[in-house]
C-alpha cells in the first residue's frame, strides 16, 4: 500500500487507512486497532505522502526518510522508542537525516516520525520508495547528458 493510502488524523492517535470517500468527507480504518472512523472535511487530515522534512538545503519527502530509517534498521522496527528523551531522539534522527533543520523540526515531529514508522512496519507497509523515484533518477542522469 502506497503511503497516499495512509493519513494522519489531528486529534486521533496512530494513522489510518484510506477506505472511501463520502459526500462530507471520508471513511478510514485504524492501523492501530483496525476501528473504522468517519472523518469530515473540516478535520484536520494530512496525507503521508504529502508531507515533508525541513534540511538546511531543502525539504525532503517523508517516504525518503522512512525509507532511510528502513535501511538504517535493515527493514525492522526502530531501535529506539517514540517516547524515549528529546535528546536521544534528536540524536536518533540526525544519524538518518544529518542535516535535518533542528529550529524547524521538533522534538514532537521526530516523535511522530519513529511512532509512524513503527505502525507502517508493523502492519507490513514498507515500500516507502515509489516507482516514479526509481525511475526519476535515471532521467535526470540522461538530462543532464543532452546538456
Amino acid at each position: 500500500m502506497a503511503l497516499d493510502k495512509i493519513l494522519s488524523i489531528g486529534g486521533k492517535p496512530g494513522l489510518f487507512k484510506l477506505l472511501t470517500q463520502t459526500r462530507s468527507g471520508f471513511v478510514g480504518e485504524s492501523l492501530l486497532d483496525g476501528k473504522r472512523v468517519t472523518v469530515g472535511m473540516r478535520s484536520n487530515v494530512s496525507v503521508l505522502s504529502e508531507i515533508a522534512i525541513y534540511t538546511l538545503e531543502e525539504e525532503v519527502p517523508l517516504r525518503e526518510v522512512f525509507q532511510k530509517i528502513k535501511e538504517k534498521e535493515d527493514g525492522k522496527k526502530t531501535g529506539i522508542s517514540h517516547k524515549a528523551e528529546k535528546i536521544e531522539l534528536e540524536e536518533y534522527f540526525f544519524e538518518i537525516l544529518p542535516n535535518y533543520d533542528e529550529d524547524r523540526v521538533y522534538a514532537s515531529d521526530i516523535k511522530k516520525i519513529v511512532q509512524w514508522y513503527n505502525i507502517l512496519i508493523d502492519n507490513n507497509i514498507s515500500d516507502f520508495v515509489t516507482e516514479e523515484d526509481a525511475e526519476e533518477e535515471p532521467t535526470s542522469v540522461a538530462s543532464s547528458e543532452e546538456e
